[in-house]
């Protein structure tokens, strides 16, 4: 039987997270399956990630782990763990090497990680398994507020346009351009008009399109279902690009994707960012990535509504503060309205 593109995700990350699991304390097994209930493969794989990380640091910067099992560690151990192990941790987590790899992480970075533990020791404390939560009283990394990256209007029509054309685009990419043209205007336009994130987009099937009623069915992240609904300028694009994907002979296992890529198989998230990216390069000097997309289409709807709400809403977002973030593109509008507004002296 088939899967679908994200019934083979969730296999790959079941498949990752045994593998990651082998890494950790044989009681870590009981987190995961009480985690299954609530939280997507991808979200326990990342946590497993992060405790594989901890884990190792332990064994290899921390005496008292030197020459233990991880794997055969009780999880009374939790309580030998302190607070000042668990500031020695995100000292290392600036800089580490681990496989022959170099790893950097920013606060962000370590915030999510010192979370992640937050709630791995949070789970034996309330389970009344261990008698403390060392990493609850650590204080979070200060993360330092960006500002949110969207394109202009203008710059997204100036995208649309150089898309359309292909001028901008040097003598090997055009080569390329003529092949894809349009299923890339139907993948960056779709992402413009509806704000679906990149994983929801390479995961539609051509029968998750519903032209009669100008929407598509999609998989929010967490596994949901949604109707997200498109405009004409939209339709237009993926109607153009419709008609090509049909005489397309799709791989064994991606007859039903959407989009196909060159090897005919269903576009992946990298080739989406690599396309991206190379077509936004010639409209702005910004750093613009599917994600970038999306958030432009967030701030230009709250642009023209006004309604917070409305955009969580179409966004997919569970919790309205996640969607707060698309304020700061209003708010530095408004600072360049204030500077407008405001004249030093009367002009001639």
């Amino acid at each position: 039987m088939s899967l679908s593109y994200h019934e083979q995700m969730d296999l790959k990350n079941t498949k990752k997270l045994r593998e990651l699991l082998k890494e950790l304390p044989a009681f870590a097994s009981d987190f995961f399956r009480a985690m299954e209930i609530k939280k997507a493969t991808n979200t326990r794989r990342n946590y497993a990630y992060d405790l594989s990380t901890f884990f190792y640091f332990l064994k290899s910067e921390n005496p008292y782990f030197k020459n233990k099992d991880i794997r055969t560690l009780p999880v009374s151990v939790l309580d030998d763990i302190k607070p000042v192990d668990i500031e020695e941790y995100l000292s290392f987590l600036n800089y580490y090497e681990k496989d022959g790899q170099t790893f950097i992480n920013h606060e962000e970075g370590k915030a999510r990680k010192l979370a992640t533990l937050n709630t791995f020791f949070g789970y034996y404390h309330k389970k009344e398994m261990i008698s403390t939560n060392a990493p609850s009283v650590v204080d979070v990394p200060r993360v330092k507020e960006k500002n949110i990256i969207r394109m202009d209007a203008n710059e997204v029509a100036q995208l649309i346009d150089n898309m359309e054309s292909g001028e901008k685009l040097s003598k090997q990419q055009k080569i390329w351009h003529e092949r894809n043209k349009l299923r890339d205007l139907a993948i960056v336009v779709t992402l413009l008009g509806t704000g679906v994130r990149v994983t929801e987009l390479v995961g539609l099937d051509l029968t998750d399109l519903d032209f009669d009623n100008g929407a598509m069915r999609v998989i929010r992240k967490g596994g949901s279902e949604d109707l997200v609904y498109f405009g004409e300028e939209t339709e237009e694009m993926l109607r153009a690009y419709l008609d090509e994907r049909l005489q397309m002979e799709p791989s064994e296992g991606h007859e039903n994707a959407l989009f196909i890529s060159q090897n005919n198989t269903r576009i992946t998230v990298r080739s989406v960012e690599r396309l991206v990216k190379k077509y936004a390069s010639t409209a702005t000097a910004k750093k613009i990535t599917p994600h970038k997309l999306r958030s432009t289409y967030g701030t230009t709807l709250y642009q023209e509504t006004g309604d917070i709400y409305l955009v969580a809403d179409v966004l997919g977002h569970k919790n309205v503060n996640t969607t707060r973030k698309h304020y700061a593109a209003m708010k530095e509008e408004n600072k360049r309205k204030a500077a407008r507004i405001i004249q030093l002296r009367e002009k001639e």
